[in-house]
């Protein structure tokens, strides 16, 4: 047994001893201990994801409806969250800020013997903690970010507790595997996209051969994602959108939105690494307090003027965009949507750039199908390949951004639409950025891992586990 004993060990330990032993070869008892665990982080972060989900949305709800009530209170309100958002993450979890993303990769990336110890700094349970209450404060006072990289973060953070937790002597899988299947298991619990969660792991996490880690991450993802559907239902994250899917000539007017859509994402991640870079200039707790509280004005000056369109997820505005199709969106929702989610990001405090990314490439694809006078039953169609191009522009992964909106939808005709477009995005994005947003990213949080003082070894009693 462990030198500190939990009741979680215990547990394995004697399932281990009681009923595994009795019923198994040592190979399929192997497998099933290595396997177990990993099961049963899925499925917490199944039950975790949905509880987050929930707070959400009750916090986006509850934006509006102060926002829509008293629309003055914005100049209050949102430099408030804007601050408590950034104090959290400042005080207590630096870890927590942003999407959680670049996070769960530069801890793949120290999964080794010699840094192993340092990744407690980006995914321990009081980062994600934090990275929870900070992002929900964010959002409570009418800012513009999403929940699906801090899931991943989450999920990432569960694994590795779990991981960390089995009985000394069982069969351990890598901990790097325990990291980038818990990546997986978040996206798919987050979006009900089980296959995007799979293109996820092997385009963006990390580029390891799939035969390492294929089961691992398969049975997570689908554990994961029955977990969440258990509890929601099999739910589409986005509807059953009627889509036209045209070839051909039309394939111009795709690739033509996909470039512009593409470069726009690319200029929106740029914008926020140059934030980044020049907020960095303030080295004081009241300087980058001012900071803060100033994003949060800008913010509040935006909410005052748009309303609830111009805070919040987007997630709304994707379903009236899709399925309402009634020309009422102002031509300056785009640019609104874009400075809020900069202001968001930037104000240091926790949030992720998933959902809100899809949402503002719907707004611009639907701008250039009116623009274009493009037939009504061919705008849903430009409406997704924008959604796809935007955020392939910012994250550099067409593949999942294309598999992601697919999943979303239900929309298979498609498929080859949003293939190319995600194809074209990435294309033209490389030429403004050969890095993504989050290879950026991630060399920072390695470097404030690496400066960490490393946590101290405890005694080992038994025979060192798997690396």
């Amino acid at each position: 047994m462990p030198t500190s004993p939990t009741r979680y060990a215990r547990l394995l330990a004697w399932l281990d001893q009681h009923f595994l032993q009795r019923l198994y070869t040592d190979r399929v008892r192997r497998l099933i201990l290595q396997s177990f665990p990993f099961w049963f982080a899925s499925v917490i972060t199944g039950i975790v994801a949905v509880g987050y989900e929930r707070l959400f949305e009750w916090a986006e709800h509850t934006s509006f409806t102060w926002l829509r009530r008293e629309p003055l209170l914005a100049f209050g309100l949102t430099p408030l969250a804007f601050f408590v958002s950034w104090v959290l993450v400042q005080r207590f979890a630096p870890a927590a800020r942003g999407s959680g993303i670049p996070q769960v990769m530069a801890s793949i990336e120290l999964s080794n013997p010699a840094n192993y110890r340092r990744t407690g700094y980006l995914l321990s349970l009081r980062v994600v903690f934090i990275k929870v209450l900070s992002s929900v404060a964010l959002l409570l006072g009418g800012g513009v970010i999403g929940r699906e990289g801090p899931t991943i973060q989450l999920s990432a953070a569960i694994f590795r507790a779990i991981n960390r937790l089995q009985p000394a002597g069982w069969p351990k899988l890598s901990r790097q595997i325990a990291l980038v299947t818990g990546g997986a298991a978040g996206l798919a619990a987050a979006f009900n996209t089980p296959l995007g969660g799979i293109v996820f792991v092997v385009e963006e996490l990390t580029q390891m051969h799939l035969a390492r880690f294929r089961m691992a991450v398969f049975s997570a993802v689908i554990v994961a994602g029955l977990t969440a559907q258990a509890i929601l239902g099999p739910y589409l994250y986005l509807g059953f959108p009627k889509v036209t899917a045209h070839a051909g000539w039309f394939l111009a007017t795709v690739v033509l939105v996909a470039i512009i859509c593409g470069l726009a994402g690319a200029v929106f991640a740029k914008a926020l690494l140059w934030l980044g870079h020049y907020r960095r200039r303030f080295d004081t707790f009241a300087k980058q307090a001012l900071w803060v509280l100033g994003c949060g004005l800008l913010m509040a000056l935006l909410a005052y003027g748009v309303g609830q369109e111009g805070v919040g997820t987007g997630k709304p505005i994707i379903n009236r965009l899709l399925f309402q199709n009634d020309g009422q969106t102002p031509w300056y929702l785009f640019p609104v949507r874009f400075m809020g989610m900069a202001l968001s990001y930037s104000g240091g405090g926790a949030g992720g750039i998933f959902a809100t990314s899809l949402s503002a490439g719907a707004i611009l694809g639907d701008a250039l199908a009116r623009l274009g006078m493009v037939p009504i039953e061919d705008r849903n169609l430009l409406i997704l390949v924008s959604m796809v191009s935007f955020l392939t522009g910012v994250v550099r992964s067409p593949f999942t951004a294309a598999i992601l909106v697919l999943e979303m939808t239900d929309r298979h005709s498609a498929i080859f639409q949003l293939l190319l477009s995600g194809m074209m995005a990435q294309a033209v994005a490389s030429l403004v950025d050969p890095h993504s947003f989050y290879e950026h990213l991630k060399a920072g949080f390695l470097r404030e891992a690496l400066a960490q003082p490393a946590p101290p070894v405890a005694p080992r009693t038994t025979r060192p586990a798997q690396e």
